[in-house]
């Protein structure tokens, strides 16, 4: 008996498809923020995938990320609209690296939240670039092709993002200082002590909360050391008593998640540098923070 040539041929697309999916995800993740997003991107790829003329493929990954890049570039651009009407700072859902490093990366670059976060101020090309020259270290030549444009332009574009992000952000510190200051952070706004907060915050801190609207999170952002300070000790009698809090892992990086009666209530991360925390992102939008519960519970 001879094997069905269709049915062959679907089964090497299927094998082709899921050696590339970790990638694809994780490429599809970091441009838009948002796992739902990105799992939807990388299954509309698979349908493309599947009614593609595959003959005509050389490189069936090659093929994979162009058809997922392109296909998230649209998604980030109706996205930004819908994101300018959500109630309060939109930040990007965390996902658990610490269980599986699912994001199919060479390196972790572009995976931090504070990092996501600021990269959604980048028009959706310029984060694709960015996306695939620093997380996955594509060739010039290869972005170009992906994104339809010149090399000269794609290298316009990287140095565009890498711009930004040198502008708004410091170098971070180490994995063990990060959790140290983290953990004097936790300990000085779970008692609402403001000179101890003071101590650990740089000067131009920010903190973003994202409620989704659901939430009584602070629909604006809190900045500057005195006021972040003040803001934290003031809100510390109403959110920290009863509270019960889980250590874990966040988009790389060491994270707090506060639960009351059994319900999470926010993921606190932070990014940190030798000035002390810059900013701090507690994500408290039921609908981000229940993937993320149920991912560590896996």
């Amino acid at each position: 008996m001879h094997a069905d040539p269709d049915s062959a041929s679907l089964d090497r697309a299927t094998r082709d498809f899921l050696a590339a999916r970790p990638r694809l995800f994780g490429v599809a993740y970091r441009m838009l923020g948002s796992v739902a997003e990105a799992e939807d991107v990388v299954q509309e790829a698979w349908l493309r995938w599947q009614n593609a003329d595959r003959s005509a493929v050389a490189e069936p990954a090659a093929f994979l990320t162009t058809v997922t890049t392109r296909l998230a570039i649209n998604v980030a651009q109706s996205a930004r609209v819908r994101r300018e009407a959500y109630p309060g700072p939109w930040l990007p859902e965390p996902v658990d690296t610490g269980a599986d490093p699912y994001l199919g990366a060479e390196r972790a670059e572009a995976l931090d939240l504070a990092v996501l976060f600021l990269l959604e101020r980048l028009n959706p090309v310029e984060r694709a670039a960015y996306v695939l020259r620093e997380a996955f270290d594509y060739p010039y030549r290869e972005i170009a092709a992906i994104l339809g444009t010149g090399e000269a332009n794609t290298r316009q574009l990287v140095s565009r993002a890498r711009r930004h992000l040198a502008a708004e952000r410091r170098e971070g510190v180490g994995a063990a200082e990060h959790r140290r200051l983290l953990e004097a952070f936790l300990a000085a706004a779970r008692t609402g002590d403001v000179a101890a907060l003071e101590d650990l915050l740089a000067a131009d801190v920010a903190s973003w909360s994202d409620g989704g609207g659901v939430r009584g999170a602070s629909k604006v952002p809190v900045l500057g050391r005195p006021r972040v300070a003040r803001f934290l000790a003031a809100f510390a009698p109403r959110f920290w008593p009863g509270a019960q809090v889980r250590w874990t892992e966040a988009n790389g990086r060491p994270a707090v998640l506060v639960s009351a009666g059994g319900t999470a209530q926010a993921l606190l991360c932070a990014d940190v540098s030798a000035q002390g925390v810059d900013r701090i992102l507690w994500v408290m939008n039921p609908a981000k923070l229940a993937p993320y519960v149920a991912s560590l519970a896996g």
